[in-house]
């Protein structure tokens, strides 16, 4: 491992996330909020770590191993809270609560410990949608987009950052194109939606501030009543169509645009899969809402299914009146997730996908045990040892969950809480039930300090932070 091409690396991405302070320090010069300080404090001392890092290693050129994009990937995400937190933690929050802000921002996650967003300062308030901006399609790949000093080693980081199925799947032949595409596309979709939302009703900064959290699938808002705060059906709209949008395979955004085959959205199986099972929740949703005396109407279920299946976090109004079996159904839609190559979490859909059509082989073998049968996925064929891999993430990721939910309920939180708050930070979605249906601000600082843990778990993948957690990984 090459301990100085990874420090060098690591001092310039450190260098690269500085830049994101001028946003919020322009942001409190238009306003006159008086925040100016938090992030100028801010911009010095990060800026002064990036680049003493970065003068120590000026001369190393090294290649990086795909060991040393690991190591990269989670060091930058662990500091990369850390700095983000500083604005936060100089605001007047404790420091376990700036962490918990800030981890939750970088990974699209949206659980608050802010109760009083609508007194906050505009540039705090920006700055929490700015993180969660830039955590969505990845820092990473943005510095590896704009930055060819990065692409000495790149691809390795790229695939780590990358999770499921765009981390082996290039969609041009160099990987800093492929990450300009990406990050083209993931601007474009912002500056649509922001221009939507502003024509729907949204003054110039909730518009821009919206736009920035939908299409990352992040959920913060700079409102307490979330979406619902506007009470306006055709920004609801809005909402819905970019929170579809943002948990649609990029891949498939690319073949639309840039090669003019639209056509590839209705003839993709995890697509049709994914609008199958948000379709499914919705009907579920609206009976035992009928079955319900004091059920949602069926414009909130339709909002909060897309909401929770796209793990956003969005809601238009309060949840914790509703029926508790509705709310269970849609956080579970919550842990089958978005599309693979898409800023959604959860387990993915085309996880669940491939794991349903295993299953039904493996019984089918069972019934007619001497045919030869394939895994499919729409025309194609999968490997069974994809099948197989895709089998050992879910394991590892339901360990990962039983084991965080015992940690939380042992920090003293009812189940209902636990098992809700867990689920919601490591499928990167926010809002829970019981206590955490609003915020996490009731909670102890070891809950919050576990469910941190959980948003990055999440974030990366699972097996991404375990790798160099195992002692195998750091053995020549």
């Amino acid at each position: 491992m090459n301990f100085k091409s990874i420090l060098k690396l690591f001092s310039i991405l450190v260098l690269f996330f500085s830049i994101s302070y001028v946003f919020p320090i322009v942001v409190s010069i238009i306003f006159n909020d008086g925040a100016i300080n938090l992030f100028l404090y801010t911009l010095i001392g990060v800026s002064l770590i990036g680049l003493t890092g970065f003068y120590i290693t000026r001369n190393v050129n090294n290649e990086l191993s795909q060991k040393d994009g690991f190591v990269i990937i989670v060091m930058f995400w662990v500091v990369l809270c850390f700095a983000g937190s500083i604005p936060f933690y100089l605001s007047g929050m404790t420091f376990i609560d700036s962490i918990f802000e800030s981890m939750s921002g970088i990974t699209t996650t949206g659980a608050t410990v802010v109760s009083n967003l609508d007194n906050l300062p505009e540039s705090l308030l920006f700055y929490r949608q700015l993180l969660q901006w830039m955590g969505g399609m990845g820092l990473i790949v943005l510095a590896i987009a704009v930055m060819p000093l990065l692409g000495i080693g790149g691809g390795q980081i790229y695939k780590t950052e990358i999770p499921g199925a765009m981390g082996e799947q290039r969609l041009t032949p160099r990987i800093k194109e492929t990450a300009q595409v990406l990050w083209l596309i993931y601007f474009g979709l912002t500056v649509i939606c922001g221009v939507f939302y502003y024509i729907g009703g949204m003054n110039s900064f909730d518009a821009v501030s919206h736009a920035m959290s939908t299409v990352a699938i992040g959920g913060f808002s700079t409102h307490n009543e979330s979406i619902g705060y506007f009470n306006s059906l055709s920004i609801e709209i809005v909402c819905i169509i970019f929170m579809l949008l943002s948990a649609f395979s990029f891949t498939l955004h690319y073949f639309a645009i840039f090669k003019k085959k639209p056509l590839k959205y209705l003839y993709d199986p995890e697509l049709r899969f994914f609008i199958s099972i948000l379709i499914i929740i919705f009907i579920i949703g609206v009976v035992i809402s009928n079955l319900s005396m004091q059920g949602p109407s069926i414009r909130e279920i339709a909002f909060h299914s897309v909401s929770m299946l796209t793990t956003t976090g969005f809601s238009i109004s309060n949840t914790s009146n509703w029926p508790f079996s509705l709310s269970f159904l849609l956080l579970i839609g919550a842990f089958i997730g978005a599309c693979a190559g898409s800023v959604g979490g959860g387990v993915k859909s085309w996880r669940v996908l491939i794991m349903i059509n295993h299953a039904y082989k493996n019984i089918m073998t069972i019934i007619h045990p001497n045919s030869v049968m394939t895994l499919k996925i729409g025309t194609k064929s999968v490997d069974d040892g994809v099948a197989t891999s895709v089998w050992g993430f879910f394991s590892i990721y339901v360990i990962s969950f039983i084991l965080l939910l015992l940690f939380v309920l042992m920090s003293g939180l009812d189940f209902e809480s636990a098992f809700s708050a867990v689920g919601a930070c490591l499928n990167n979605l926010g809002p829970g039930l019981g206590i955490v249906s609003e915020n996490y601000s009731d909670i102890s600082s070891s809950t919050k300090g576990i469910l941190a843990f959980a948003m990055l778990l999440g974030r990366l993948e699972i097996f991404t932070l375990l790798v160099i957690l195992t002692p195998m990984f750091w053995s020549k």
